[in-house]
């Protein structure tokens, strides 16, 4: 029963969380990045970063960085972009840097990014190797949408699939996913050097991840949760529902509004 009583409580916060950035939308960011494949560096060192997508939740305006971008710029052909990484990496981190620095207010809505092999932390700890100083921004601007919908739905709100939870709640929501590679698909193109393919990958990603946030705002998101998920079988959960759910308020009210006639007609 207390962990019931303490899901809810969860529940209500993340609710409540995602209604503040939703209401002051023009200071709140979309974040994804593409990178290097973790699973395959064999010597310890950060995933290289190939592109970060980041979308006003309010304008949808997008800035983007990416590698292939950068080597444009400087008239470097996308052929010697391999042996030239390291330099060109940098330079899009201190692109993007710069833009955090002039947002240290704004809040951070991302995907799990929240350790040091994919996260914040992963993309300043890269621009340290590289020899740049990131602006950091603060934990209490970053709110994490996976973390936000299992709260909301339970475990159990999508089910696992090899392209993960972001790829399959896309999927069942039936949002447009063109270009979006999975993690797989996101290492190959990494070595095959296909970095446009990466960057579209992680543009499409923030479109989705835009529509997501949208749609658990509004209550349209469609998952694989039931009530039980969302609500366990505490008697305050079936108070939480009545609550949540205008239809049942408006039901329970008539109730008790007719018992009152019914009596008051009683008397006479």
């Amino acid at each position: 029963m207390a962990s019931e009583l303490l899901r809810i409580k969860k529940r209500k916060e993340t609710r409540n969380e995602l209604v503040s950035l939703y209401e002051k939308a023009d200071q709140v960011l979309l974040i994804h990045y593409s990178c290097e494949s973790f699973y395959d560096i064999k010597d310890g060192r950060t995933p290289r970063v190939t592109s970060i997508a980041v979308r006003n939740l309010k304008t949808a305006q997008t800035e983007s960085f990416s590698v292939h971008k950068i080597a444009e710029r400087n008239g470097v052909p996308i052929e010697e972009i391999p042996e030239r990484y390291d330099e060109l990496e940098k330079e899009m981190l201190e692109d993007f840097f710069e833009f955090v620095k002039y947002r240290q207010t704004f809040h951070f809505v991302h995907w799990n990014m929240r350790d040091g092999a994919y996260g914040f932390s992963a993309i300043e700890h890269r621009f340290q190797a590289l020899g740049g100083e990131p602006y950091k921004i603060q934990d209490d601007k970053k709110f994490d949408l996976a973390r936000a919908l299992v709260s909301l739905f339970g475990r159990q709100y999508v089910g696992h699939s090899k392209a993960g939870r972001f790829l399959a709640i896309v999927e069942l929501n039936k949002i447009t996913d063109k270009d979006a590679l999975n993690g797989k698909e996101e290492a190959d193109a990494f070595e095959a050097g296909e970095y446009v393919k990466l960057h579209r990958s992680t543009l499409r990603k923030i479109d989705c991840m835009s529509n997501i946030f949208e749609r658990t705002i509004d209550g349209s998101l469609i998952t694989n949760a039931t009530w039980q998920d969302r609500y366990g079988i505490h008697p305050k959960a079936i108070v939480e529902y009545v609550k949540d759910h205008w239809l049942w308020s408006t039901i329970v009210i008539i109730a008790i509004i007719s018992g009152l006639v019914g009596k008051i007609a009683g008397l006479f």
